[in-house]
């Protein structure tokens, strides 16, 4: 069984596409959306498909603000031997859902993601960004959270699940822990869709640079603790 995970905030729009597109999942899985307090009212008055209406396939979850406590949360409360932590401003497909499953039951110890491209909500040329994500990805093993991890449940909480003190990049930290403890990284070429707002609300360029900067300063210190052994 797979539990798909969704972190709520206040203004996920995009949620309600998310769902519909969830449908495309077997009825045996289970949907779990984890609020925060400014989000608990947009979880609560959510208009449901008659077949996400049962406790059993749709479940609310509420947890304190930030986003790996919130998946976290929800991987507490998880019955699926899978996880599927997936972002409410993401966009799945057929592809994307064959591939996963056909990927649990033949590699069912890798931590699992998906190929990156945003939809056209952004400013700048955000298909350079999707493209330099996917050969990070491809070339240095490091993928991020808009890429949709999946893992057994077991695995998830060997590696310590999310860095709930870290300012930011829990996504990444838990991708350097997989490392550090030899786990094996499939990234799948069916592609996911994510939102690309932020880069409209901030600016392409600036929010380009700031996020280059931000995974460097993460990335180095853990590159050197997995070379050194520490």
């Amino acid at each position: 069984m797979l539990s798909v995970i969704v972190p709520v905030g206040p203004a996920e729009l995009e949620l309600p596409r998310l769902l519909a597109d969830l449908l495309l999942l077997p009825a045996s899985c289970e949907i779990i959306l984890v609020s925060c307090p400014e989000s608990v009212d947009l979880c609560q008055q959510l208009s449901l498909p008659s077949t996400l209406r049962k406790p059993d396939r749709l479940r609310r979850v509420e947890a304190e603000q930030g986003r790996a406590k919130q998946l976290n949360a929800g991987a507490v409360a998880a019955k699926g031997q899978f996880v599927w932590f997936v972002h409410a401003d993401s966009q799945l497909t057929p592809w994307v859902v064959t591939t996963l499953l056909r990927a649990l039951s033949t590699r069912p110890r890798a931590l699992h993601c998906f190929a990156l491209h945003f939809a056209d909500d952004g400013q700048g040329w955000t298909a350079i960004n999707a493209g330099g994500a996917n050969l990070r990805t491809r070339w240095l093993k490091v993928p991020f959270g808009d890429q949709a991890f999946c893992l057994s449940k077991a695995l998830f909480q060997q590696l310590g699940g999310y860095d709930e003190q870290a300012d930011y990049g829990e996504d990444h930290l838990l991708v350097w822990q997989a490392h550090r403890q030899g786990v094996s990284l499939d990234c799948h070429r069916a592609v996911i869709t994510s939102s690309a707002r932020k880069y409209r609300q901030h600016g392409w360029a600036l929010l380009t640079l700031r996020y280059q900067g931000l995974w460097l300063k993460q990335a180095l210190p853990q590159l050197w603790a997995l070379l050194t052994g520490k």
